[in-house]
């Protein structure tokens, strides 16, 4: 069984991974409305994935006999300047994630929480790619700044997602 303390820990990291979710699903929202399809298929799937996350930690808190407590999302941003805004944004966003991951980390570690401590080995995997993949998208588009066709042809990709 864990801690109270980790209980209240992993249930904030649920709340951060819906208000994540709901942060994808927003920039998803702008894009469509930006005439990016595939870049709103991008972000629609990190929404779904973000949701997949915070079932995940729900889950393993309910197999250790804690209760879940989902709280109230916090407002998120609806518009960007441009995509290499959101995406910048993203990145941001998600070394935030990284560093509560991390977090989690060192409060399982402290508490000699081996369990929790293993299952936080895939978030923490996790955040690896996602940044990588967030800073890959925006430093392809920092390369294609300005040039309509580049835009359309990285747009296209992300849609291939």
């Amino acid at each position: 069984m864990i801690s109270k303390k980790m209980q209240e820990a992993i249930n904030a990291q649920i709340n951060a991974e819906m208000w994540s979710a709901y942060l994808y699903l927003s920039m998803s929202m702008d894009a469509a409305d930006k005439g990016l399809a595939g870049s709103a298929h991008w972000f629609a799937k990190q929404f779904s994935e973000e949701q997949e996350h915070a079932e995940k930690l729900a889950k393993y808190l309910q197999s250790q006999n804690a209760k879940v407590v989902l709280a109230p999302i916090a407002a998120v941003k609806t518009q960007w300047g441009s995509l290499k805004e959101m995406f910048a944004d993203t990145l941001e966003h998600e070394r935030k994630v990284t560093a509560m991951i991390h977090d989690l980390c060192k409060l399982a570690q402290d508490e000699n929480d081996f369990a929790t401590a293993n299952m936080l080995q895939w978030f923490v995997n996790e955040q690896v790619d996602e940044e990588a993949t967030a800073y890959g998208i925006l430093e392809a588009l920092k390369m294609i700044e300005g040039e309509k066709v580049g835009l359309y042809l990285l747009d296209q990709k992300l849609g291939a997602r």
